[in-house]
């Protein structure tokens, strides 16, 4: 991990081509105790938000600059951070042709924690993002990539430019090229998954609580690999990740009961933004009637990919949810001007 000093150093701030604003200015942030080794190519910056709290983001810029192709903007889950991005999908996407930006919301990875006793709520995590988006991409509107409990924030965040739209006023969620939902929590939240588990998977249900609730994958290998992995997982790579995780969430990333009784996200009403919503066949978390559930709010047919699980982007084969994705990209190019 570069050193505060190896920050500064970083021609981004003075070179960010696609906005006339510059980034968010470089400091000293939250050191988590097992960092996140970057790969080549990788900066790790600070986003200071209006609260003057810092968000981490981890960017990788395409290989080429001879393309217009929309930056991606991706979005973490519960106990986990940019990290789980950068791992693999960052280097894929900047390699296709994609300035690629992950981003650790308040209280995870290595972002500021605010007062209180949970990171935020739906509303101020997708401000927190849109700040980012509008101080950062506000030429080029990004794809906005959720996974989990983060794709039910970038649900909100598309219930707000519709909104915002509806009402004809001031936008201070910017326009998005495009959304992506990638096992993401449906938009009645949680709360029917679980019922479903204790009806239809009783044993399912008490280790799901075990696992996320009590959080036992901490502790655990075997249910950490359940819980987010494919079975052919080695012991050495779910440890890896089990470690990342432990530190990766300082505080919750929301108050579940609060948040449940604020549900569901409002329904997008005459929204342009073309939505891509993502299943994983082995997902242990979210089944496939939380996929379809997604799947019709937004009036889409799901993907569900055979042979990976909850966290696709980490998995033995995480190149299947990548090429999902990117032959989707390559769909939106046919509307615009997209390039890959």
């Amino acid at each position: 991990m570069a050193s505060s000093s190896s920050l500064l150093s970083f021609p981004c701030l003075s070179s960010f081509k696609m906005t006339i604003k510059p980034m968010a200015t470089l400091s000293n942030s939250t050191t988590i105790a097992i960092p996140y080794e970057l790969k080549k190519g990788q900066n790790r910056l600070f986003h200071k938000l209006p609260s003057g709290l810092k968000m981490e983001v981890i960017e990788q810029r395409k290989d080429k600059a001879d393309n217009e192709n929309p930056p991606l903007v991706f979005v973490h889950g519960s106990y986990h951070a940019a990290w789980c991005w950068a791992e693999h999908w960052l280097p894929f996407f900047s390699s296709s042709g994609f300035d690629s930006y992950a981003l650790s919301l308040l209280g995870q990875g290595e972002s500021d924690e605010p007062l209180g006793t949970v990171a935020g709520t739906l509303q101020t995590h997708a401000s927190d993002i849109a700040d980012f988006i509008e101080s950062n991409l506000s030429s080029s509107p990004p794809v906005l990539i959720g996974h989990s409990f983060g794709g039910l924030i970038v649900q909100y965040y598309l219930a707000n430019i519709a909104k915002k739209q509806s009402l004809g006023a001031e936008n201070s969620f910017p326009e998005l090229s495009g959304a992506v939902l990638v096992c993401s929590v449906p938009p009645s939240g949680n709360s029917g998954l679980v019922l479903r588990y204790l009806f239809s998977k009783p044993v399912a249900a008490f280790k799901v609580t075990l696992s996320l609730a009590a959080k036992g994958f901490q502790k655990s290998i075997p249910l950490c690999r359940e819980t987010f992995f494919s079975s052919a997982m080695d012991d050495q790579l779910v440890q890896r990740y089990q470690d990342l995780m432990k530190e990766s969430s300082r505080m919750p990333l929301f108050d579940l009961r609060k948040l449940n009784a604020s549900l569901p996200v409002p329904k997008p009403v005459e929204n342009s933004t073309k939505v891509l919503v993502i299943g994983a066949k082995d997902d242990f978390i979210v089944d496939d009637e939380g996929l379809m559930e997604t799947g019709r709010f937004y009036d889409v047919e799901p993907v569900c990919i055979e042979g990976v699980a909850h966290d696709m982007m980490l998995d033995c084969s995480w190149e299947k949810g990548a090429e999902v994705l990117l032959n989707w990209l390559c769909g939106l190019s046919k509307l615009g001007n997209l390039s890959v």
